[in-house]
């Protein structure tokens, strides 16, 4: 029997997500745990998994499209089920054919400007008609009334084109550009007639802008990326604390950790457990701000970067206190495994109160990191060389590492980072600590 798949909410604060691809031709068999569609969210891209057998009768939207979280985006049917007329099945289910659902266009994708403008007719000269009330009440998505509110908008004044009458993001889009044609139009016919004979000189360019060159549009993540630490560059209070930590005796604990043991162990696995041991003799820095209070945690749970090649995503470690050096290093690969597949879930972004990210294997010797918002602390890890040390009076080579610690100064103060910075500096200059 025929349903209708919906699109799924991959994170509990998501209202929209793209829909990637397809990974089921329309027509297609499809077995239990095979992945029917990948869509893209904020924070990753999710592979969304079949829960039993079945065929794909029809797919209601195109890959590159934004949707709102359970919009039907597929028709699905059981095992051996062949595809009929789908306006009669689309029906029969209770929803809109595709045409009339209208089109959600991916935003980062550039095409036809006119192609993108809301197909809607113009806007009436007269007072806007109220929207379609139930009892009084007006039935809207919640991206709906966040887009209206973001417009100024009056979302009780709006016409629905959704289901039931439902005012959707389409309705929003329209409203707003009809309002700012309107008010556009008579600003535009005023300087035709005061126009000069001569044309006005045309605008200066910049070598930028004239030279050979290639844009590369904003994926959904790259957006994100630059939303999110403009904003907390913007709105966090950063400071930085810098040390430089000798680590000869940690490099010589990883080769014999790893001259035993089935995990191979690297550097950043042992830092991560360090900074698991100065998080928890410095509880005061595992804490992130909420407007309300500073929520401290109990656990320690840690981020890592890992870059890939749609940019970088920092998958979170759980309870790292309590976890082996091994353990560390198992599911560490195993989150950047998942993360270069495209197969991490939004879940597996969220929380923590520190991220881990490391250029050392770059050569970089030092560098400072944005906090990723709501965490507390970001530590940025250089690499390790030989420099001139002085050392009982004398001057002797030693294998030292640099590390920035960017703070938000809103739940940690100064004094409380230095401390977390010595008991971290110690666990690295003495790891034995990380192994028992």
């Amino acid at each position: 029997m025929a349903e209708l798949f919906l699109m799924p909410a991959v994170a509990a604060d998501t209202a929209t997500a793209v829909l990637s691809a397809w990974q089921v031709a329309p027509g297609a068999p499809f077995a239990k745990d095979d992945a029917l569609v990948s869509i893209e969210t904020d924070k990753a891209e999710v592979d969304v998994a079949a829960d039993r057998d079945g065929v794909l009768l029809a797919t209601l939207y195109e890959a590159g499209a934004e949707i709102e979280t359970g919009t039907p985006i597929a028709v699905l049917g059981a095992a051996g089920e062949r595809p009929g007329d789908l306006g009669a099945l689309l029906a029969e289910l209770g929803v809109d054919a595709p045409a009339a659902a209208g089109r959600a266009v991916r935003r980062d994708v550039p095409e036809d400007p006119a192609a993108d403008r809301p197909r809607t007719a113009p806007a009436p000269t007269g007072p806007a008609p109220a929207g379609p009330e139930h009892g009084g009440r007006v039935f809207s998505s919640p991206l709906a009334r966040r887009l209206a509110r973001e417009a100024g908008l009056d979302v009780t004044a709006l016409t629905g084109t959704g289901p039931g009458g439902r005012i959707v993001r389409r309705d929003v889009e329209a409203a707003a550009a009809a309002r700012d044609t309107a008010g556009a139009a008579p600003h535009a016919a005023a300087p035709l007639a005061t126009a000069p004979a001569t044309a006005a000189p045309a605008p200066a360019t910049t070598p930028a802008d004239t030279g050979a060159h290639t844009d590369i549009p904003h994926s959904r993540m790259r957006r994100a990326i630059a939303t999110r630490l403009t904003e907390s560059k913007q709105h966090t209070p950063h400071f930085y604390l810098r040390a430089t930590c000798a680590v000869a005796e940690l490099l010589a604990l990883r080769q014999r950790i790893n001259a035993v043991s089935p995990v191979k162990v690297s550097v950043n696995d042992l830092l991560v457990k360090a900074v698991a041991t100065a998080h928890t003799q410095v509880p005061e820095m595992n804490a992130v701000w909420r407007p309300e209070a500073v929520r401290r945690f109990d656990a320690v749970d840690v981020s890592v970067a890992v870059a890939i090649d749609k940019g970088l995503v920092t998958p979170v470690l759980r309870g790292v206190e309590n976890l082996s050096v091994s353990a560390i290093a198992t599911l560490t690969r195993a989150f950047a495994e998942r993360a270069r597949a495209g197969a991490l879930h939004p879940a597996d972004l969220e929380g923590g109160s520190i991220t881990v990210s490391n250029l050392g294997m770059y050569g970089v010797e030092e560098f400072a990191a944005i906090i990723n918002p709501p965490q507390a602390a970001i530590l940025a890890v250089g690499a390790a060389r030989d420099e001139a040390v002085v050392r009982d009076g004398a001057v002797t080579v030693a294998r030292v590492l640099g590390v920035v610690l960017s703070v938000d100064h809103r739940p940690v103060d100064g004094a409380v980072a230095a401390r977390w910075l010595a008991a971290f500096t110690e666990a690295v200059e003495n790891p034995v600590r990380l192994v028992v």
